[in-house]
C-alpha cells in the first residue's frame, strides 16, 4: 500500500469495517462522530500505520464502537480521523481520545478536535467548526 506521505495533492485513504461506508449518513455512523488530529507534513505515514495497527489489535478497548479511520493528505497539512458510532457516549469518546494520543505518541499539547457527523452534515464539512480539546 502507498504510504500517505508519498501521495501528492489532495488525497484520502479510508479504512472502515466491513459493511460500513465512510459516509456520515451510513447507519453505523449517523449517531457518531470523529476525533480529528491535524499533522504537520511528514508525520502522516507513521501515525496512519500506528492507528491501523491499534485498530486491528483492538487497543481502543471500546467494543464495536470504532467504525473506521481516514487519513486526508492536503497541501499544508495532513489530517487523521477516527470515526465512532455513538457521539453522545462521552466516556467512550474520551477513551478513544486517550488511546489515540497514546498509540500515536502525541505530545501533551497536541490539539485534538471532535465533531459529530450531525454537525458535519449541517455545515457540509468534516473539518470546519470543530470542538477543540487539549
Amino acid at each position: 500500500m502507498v504510504r500517505p506521505g508519498d501521495l501528492t495533492g489532495h488525497s484520502d485513504f479510508h479504512l472502515f469495517k466491513e459493511g460500513i461506508k465512510p459516509m456520515w449518513e451510513d447507519d453505523a455512523n449517523k449517531n457518531g462522530g470523529k476525533w480529528i488530529i491535524r499533522l504537520r507534513k511528514g508525520l502522516a505515514s507513521r501515525c496512519w500505520e500506528n492507528l491501523i495497527l491499534a485498530m486491528l489489535g483492538e487497543q481502543f478497548m471500546v467494543g464495536e464502537e470504532i467504525c473506521g479511520a481516514v487519513v486526508s493528505v492536503r497541501f499544508q497539512e495532513d489530517i487523521i480521523s477516527i470515526w465512532n458510532k455513538t457521539a453522545s457516549d462521552q466516556a467512550t469518546t474520551a477513551r478513544i481520545r486517550d488511546t489515540l494520543r497514546r498509540v500515536l505518541n502525541l505530545p501533551p499539547n497536541t490539539i485534538m478536535e471532535y465533531k459529530t457527523h450531525t454537525d458535519s452534515i449541517k455545515d457540509n464539512s468534516s473539518f470546519r467548526n470543530t470542538k477543540i480539546t487539549l
